[in-house]
């Protein structure tokens, strides 16, 4: 049976760079454009269709409908808009802002300096590139202001991590090769990294690591709680919870690289015992094979072997942990080996785990 070959699209930074390309180009020739080509990063030129062109005397307008291909991205079908002014007789330069619907930074650890717009470095470069390409400025006193923007952008931006990572108010204009991979981990590192990078940067000295929404939000209540009766709430601001879903492996070793002295797992209990079997990637892992490995656990340990039987007759992890009523033993077994793989990868820092039940309760934290 063949395989469908999944078809790659590109970054909003590239769209950018497409429609300044566009309108740069209607701005010379004073006349409408209606396709660009452009350079990428990654090597080798993409064409961008041009939309809403509009044309002045030191100014034009157009925008770039972003294609992230196959990729699920909250930016597919985004309005990528760009308006170039052309100020003459003045400085020789190109100034990139934002508009509408592009975010502001306002956490430190980001890319970009606080209070700039969320326009990362290689956008930025790839945007004034087609300026002065279409442009020759060496001996051309003039100011080209080019002004992105996306129209949808802040209601897009509610369904991202953006806020939490300190991006307020839109969309980031983002990517370091133009291109989108389809359905990789690109996007997910790339975002765990940003939240550590933003969490240290906010002083955080422990960082909640969590598999998935609920159990994030099941470690907040708690850690804060806690913090809260320790008179002790700057210890879990917002910057301190980093969502790395299935990815973590390599989660932990960002945190080794980073320098993280504090890291607590958190996810309910199916995820931790894909972890605790080693799975570096939980969205890959067999159960059947993770409920094996735990009956082999289970039955190895006296205090445990009468559990044996009850993970043999399961067909799911959740059902384990129900059918042995949360047992503490069963909990503490493999959340232990969760804590013993999470200290080989990231053996600079303190490792905790947090189990969070079904129901939102805490099973185990330590």
């Amino acid at each position: 049976m063949s395989t469908r070959v999944l078809r790659h699209g590109y970054t909003t930074g590239a769209c950018a760079a497409a429609a300044t390309r566009g309108a740069a180009l209607m701005l010379r020739e004073q006349r409408l454009v209606d396709e660009v080509a452009l350079n990428l990063p990654a090597g080798g030129t993409a064409r961008f269709r041009l939309h809403g062109q509009q044309l002045l005397d030191d100014g034009a307008s157009c925008y770039v409908i972003k294609d992230a291909g196959d990729d699920p991205d909250v930016t597919d079908g985004a309005e990528i808009h760009v308006s170039l002014q052309a100020d003459f007789f003045t400085a020789n330069r190109v100034v990139v802002q934002g508009g509408a619907g592009i975010g502001r930074v306002t956490k430190p650890g980001l890319a970009v300096a606080v209070g700039e717009w969320a326009i990362n470095p290689v956008p930025r470069r790839m945007i004034t590139e087609a300026v002065k390409e279409v442009f020759a400025m060496r001996c051309m006193p003039v100011t080209f202001t080019v002004t992105v923007s996306i129209p949808d952008g802040e209601a897009r931006a509610k369904k991202t991590l953006n806020e939490r990572l300190g991006i307020v108010g839109g969309l980031s204009i983002l990517g370091t090769t133009g291109i989108v991979r389809p359905v990789s981990a690109e996007a997910w590192t790339a975002t765990i990294d940003t939240a550590l990078d933003v969490a240290l940067a906010s002083g955080c000295g422990t960082v909640v690591l969590s598999t998935g929404r609920t159990s994030e939000l099941v470690a907040q209540n708690y850690f804060r709680r806690e913090a809260r009766g320790a008179r002790r709430e700057e210890e879990f601001p917002e910057e301190a919870f980093v969502m790395m879903g299935d990815h973590v492996g390599y989660a932990l070793r960002a945190c080794d690289r980073k320098g993280v002295r504090r890291v607590v797992i958190a996810g309910q209990f199916a995820k931790l015992l894909k972890i605790a079997g080693g799975h570096e990637q939980t969205h890959v892992a067999s159960s059947e094979l993770d409920l094996q490995q735990l009956a082999g656990w289970l039955n190895v340990e006296p205090r445990t072997s009468n559990l044996e039987p009850l993970v043999k007759a399961a067909g799911t992890a959740r059902q384990v942990l129900a059918d042995s009523g949360n047992d503490p033993l069963l909990v503490r077994l493999v959340c232990d080996k969760v804590k013993e793989f999470a200290e080989a990868l990231a053996p600079q820092a303190g490792i905790e785990v947090f189990l969070a039940g079904y129901g939102g309760e805490v099973l185990y934290c330590g």
